[in-house]
């Protein structure tokens, strides 16, 4: 058995884990890489093995650091299934599309405007593509142990964190691997804490605040006194959010700040991201992944004005009265927000919130280090708003919280894998399990390789 490391190493995004086992291949995961332009790069790398070459993708969950890269595999011809959840699969309905509309969008405006160097820019991938990589996705029940090639098993965990996320557990070979995916956290605004671990030989474990805790405070508190203070001085707040649990997340709890009078009951609140307003309606039907009950859910729904159409989207820029936009994306890197920042930035009225981590290299990264301008449609934009972010949002496991997961174990994995984190957060987690567990870990560099038989 043997394991490369074709992504996430070093970084939070592109994940991706190779595994040679039983003479098959199977990817796990496959996502984009985002942020820094030298991490963008990788996505236009050919991939390290032959897609051909490849049996099966398991797709812990939908985010696209985690499944974007779907689209370019099966273009390079990539012939198997991807098994995932059945509520992975639908959200991946939605983010994949939406995910190449941006693209295509985003290289039609740079050849409309000639900002981009290359003659003619070209999307990364297109819908057609999407299309036959959707075709290939095959559901799997959490639980319940599958084959997605002869030899492999493998079961899903429920790793909360979003709908659909999963925890992969590979046994071959008289072995097995543990594949956390991004874990949750134990006590969630809406999603189940994650499933309690087997005993495995390997353990290969996200570390995204691997370095930090999370602040023990109320986000409701927190959202509260940024949304009075921005509306007493007549603001804007624009909150670029992720279109999966952080929009859903928002709107629960600024239904109950309005339900008990702590923001005012007719202050406008607009979700302004059709895939977010997708995304939102499966928490109907997935109710047994999240803890809301029927009457919550269908008040989290109501929370917010859905904007879908471009001409409402563009309205939006229009007057200056107190108002709350949702809109896509988290870390300001595409989407109708960019059209709200251009806006809204320049004004010292509004604030700009950010509610979620913020990857190295994306604009919503420099908001938070205290930019004065933002480059937006190949045009810096000046940035005179207040800047706030939520900490207490994450839907990422702390380091406290990932050692307690852990402590849980039947047992000690023969060795630890830490990834999906940057650099001096993934190096934090390794140092947080050795001392606090005992445990042998590592921190693999990017394309390196592993050998699993010690």
């Amino acid at each position: 058995m043997q394991i490369g490391f074709f992504g996430a190493s070093g970084t939070v995004t592109g994940s991706r884990y190779l595994l040679e086992v039983a003479g098959k291949r199977v990817l796990v995961d496959c996502g984009l890489f985002q942020g820094l332009k030298q991490l963008r790069l990788r996505n236009w790398a050919p991939f390290p093995v032959d897609p051909a070459s490849i049996d099966a993708v398991v797709l812990t969950h939908a985010h696209l650091d985690h499944s974007g890269n779907l689209p370019l595999l099966v273009r390079g011809g990539f012939k198997g299934r991807i098994h995932c959840t059945d509520s992975t699969q639908a959200l991946c309905e939605i983010l994949l599309p939406d995910s190449a509309h941006l693209l295509e969008e985003e290289a039609e405006r740079a050849n409309r405007y000639g900002y981009s160097k290359h003659r003619p820019a070209l999307p990364l991938y297109t819908g057609e593509d999407v299309g036959r990589a959707l075709q290939r996705f095959q559901p799997e029940r959490f639980e319940r142990e599958f084959e997605p090639v002869r030899g492999v098993r493998v079961r899903f965990l429920r790793a909360g964190h979003i709908l659909g996320a999963a925890m992969a557990v590979v046994t071959a070979e008289g072995r097995s691997i543990l594949f956390t995916g991004d874990v949750g956290r134990p006590h969630d605004l809406i999603m189940r804490a994650p499933a309690a671990a087997p005993a495995v030989d390997y353990l290969v474990v996200e570390s995204t605040y691997g370095d930090r805790r999370h602040l023990a405070v109320d986000p409701a508190d927190e959202l509260a006194e940024v949304i009075r203070r921005t509306i007493a001085r007549g603001g804007i707040v624009v909150v670029p959010s992720f279109a999966v649990a952080r929009a859903q997340a928002l709107l629960y709890l600024l239904h109950q700040l309005k339900a008990a009078g702590r923001i005012p009951e007719s202050l406008p609140v607009y979700l302004n991201s059709p895939m977010a307003t997708d995304v939102t309606g499966l928490y109907e039907q997935y109710r047994s992944e999240h803890r809301l009950t029927g009457e919550q859910t269908r008040a989290m729904c109501n929370a917010a004005k859905f904007v879908n159409s471009v001409e409402e989207s563009k309205a939006l820029n229009e007057g200056a009265w107190p108002r709350v936009i949702i809109a896509a994306s988290g870390m300001a890197t595409g989407g109708r927000v960019l059209h709200h920042l251009r806006a809204f930035a320049p004004d010292a009225r509004n604030t700009i919130l950010f509610t979620g981590y913020q990857a190295a290299g994306t604009r919503g990264r420099a908001m938070i280090d205290g930019a004065t301008e933002i480059k937006i449609f190949g045009e810096y934009v000046p940035v005179r708003a207040e800047v706030a972010q939520l900490d207490s949002m994450s839907a990422h496991a702390d380091h406290a919280e990932l050692v307690e997961w852990m402590r849980a174990f039947p047992r000690a994995p023969r060795r630890t894998f830490v990834t999906h984190g940057e650099p001096v957060a993934a190096d934090a987690m390794r140092l947080h399990i050795e001392e606090s567990l005992r445990w042998r870990c590592t921190v693999p560099e990017h394309l390196e390789r592993a050998d699993l038989h010690d």
